[in-house]
């Protein structure tokens, strides 16, 4: 680390949240990116496996991007809901016919969080309770109410809510009571909790939140159809189901566009929340819900920044470029040769539990060499020893001992087994430094 990166991280530290995360014993500070790649401040480059947190949906420096930012940026930067914007309004018919959602509406937030939130205030004003239903491990962003329902304890700073939160079964299918039967057995057990909960409530609870794979979670995910098992549940009460799609949505999972669709025994979910991607960086977030739902505040609302016209201009060219270049299928080839080469190093490492995950949303689970405990520590090493070999990964899981990969979705093969290869040899070092050889 540099003078200047040091000086720089000392005055993060003067000046921001001792709480706010960085990673890496010597944090980063980006300064240029393209395509999958990034540089440093001192111009060391990476290949960037994480994406800014799944942000970085399609490239750094994206052309059709960058140019329908700045091509906007020449004519009006801001100007609030209280107007109308075409952007805004193409990006919303576009999201509302790709949600599956009937007679879907779209309310454009800045971040993943207040999209949750927005969901949240949603259903339980549509349900009038403030009862809610969410899965172990989950992570639904950082308000006071998303903290609320987050099962993930590494991420929920206080027990104080504004909600009566249930927490659910199903998420984490290689742990927990659950883990030894089959998908099917696993499925009903699930449901079986989940109905037991329900007969135990008072009645009236709002709504399920659950994400398709559990992100910060460790790209944890049940079995395909856990959730339209517990659909069935959750419509005979009119209890509500949001997906929360924040890392799932736009191809990423490569089989479905969304996550929710390997779940869609019984249609779409009732409300729909999606972020990161879609703005390749931008700050857009949103909730699509069918008109009932989105149309049940009794009072007027705005939103200041969300549907900016700038975000909206970005949003529109980074959603056809995915669509146009078929990322998703880039993502299900691309995502299925990375998955495979990760399983081959895992196989002979024991310091890896699990390669899991589908698509570009990848996790790999480590332990303590040798046995089944979570090793926060291995994850941390793994993290420091992949940037010093120039790649970028993120960490999650529960108690961090998960690695998450996250790429672009213009990822190459050929920088999937250069990713590959610099990871293997990052986990080697990791157990060797774990059993002192």
């Amino acid at each position: 680390m540099t003078q200047d990166a040091d000086e720089l991280h000392a005055r993060h530290q003067a000046v921001l949240p001792s709480w706010l995360s960085l990673s890496y014993e010597h944090p980063l500070e980006l300064t240029r990116g393209e395509g999958r790649y990034v540089w440093d401040g001192e111009g060391n480059r990476y290949l960037d496996f994480f994406g800014g947190i799944l942000t970085t949906m399609t490239a750094h420096a994206l052309p059709e991007v960058t140019w329908a930012v700045a091509e906007q940026a020449a004519r009006i930067v801001h100007s609030s809901t209280l107007y109308l914007s075409r952007p805004m309004v193409e990006l919303a018919e576009r999201i509302a016919a790709l949600s599956g959602i009937p007679d879907a509406r779209v309310f454009f937030t800045t971040s993943g969080t207040e999209a949750n939130d927005a969901a949240l205030l949603l259903a339980t004003t549509y349900r009038r309770s403030n009862q809610v239903l969410a899965m172990r491990n989950s992570y639904h962003g950082r308000s006071f109410s998303t903290v609320g329902v987050t099962g993930n304890q590494s991420w929920s700073p206080t027990s104080l809510s504004p909600l009566q939160t249930l927490y659910v079964h199903g998420g984490v299918r290689s742990r927990g009571p659950y883990a030894d039967l089959g998908d099917a057995e696993y499925i009903a057990a699930c449901v079986a909790d989940l109905e037991d909960m329900l007969q135990q409530t008072a009645g009236g609870v709002a709504a399920l939140i659950a994400e398709p794979v559990q992100g910060v979670g460790g790209f944890t995910a049940p079995p395909d159809g856990l959730y339209a098992a517990f659909r069935e549940v959750l419509a005979r009460e009119g209890i509500l189901w949001i997906s929360d799609e924040v890392q799932t949505g736009w191809g990423r999972t490569g089989d479905h566009f969304w996550g929710w669709q390997a779940h869609a025994g019984n249609g779409p979910p009732d409300l729909l929340t999606f972020a990161k991607g879609i703005g390749n960086g931008m700050a857009i977030g949103g909730v699509v819900a069918r008109a009932e739902v989105m149309n049940c505040l009794p009072a007027n609302s705005i939103s200041t920044f969300g549907g900016s016209p700038i975000t909206m201009a970005a949003g529109l060219a980074n959603l056809n470029h995915v669509l146009e270049h078929d990322l998703q299928g880039n993502a299900r080839r691309v995502g299925g040769l990375l998955i495979e080469r990760l399983r081959a190093v895992a196989a002979g490492l024991d310091v890896v539990r699990e390669v899991r995950g589908r698509g570009l949303m990848i996790g790999v689970e480590l332990v303590r060499p040798g046995t089944d405990e979570r090793s926060p520590e291995a994850a941390s090493l793994a993290l420091e020893a992949a940037r010093e070999r120039g790649l970028l990964v993120g960490k999650g899981g529960q108690g961090g001992n998960a690695l998450r990969i996250g790429p672009p979705l213009t990822l190459t093969v050929a920088e999937a087994e250069e990713g590959a290869e610099l990871l293997a040899d990052a986990l080697r070092w990791v157990r060797g430094r774990l059993v002192g050889r």
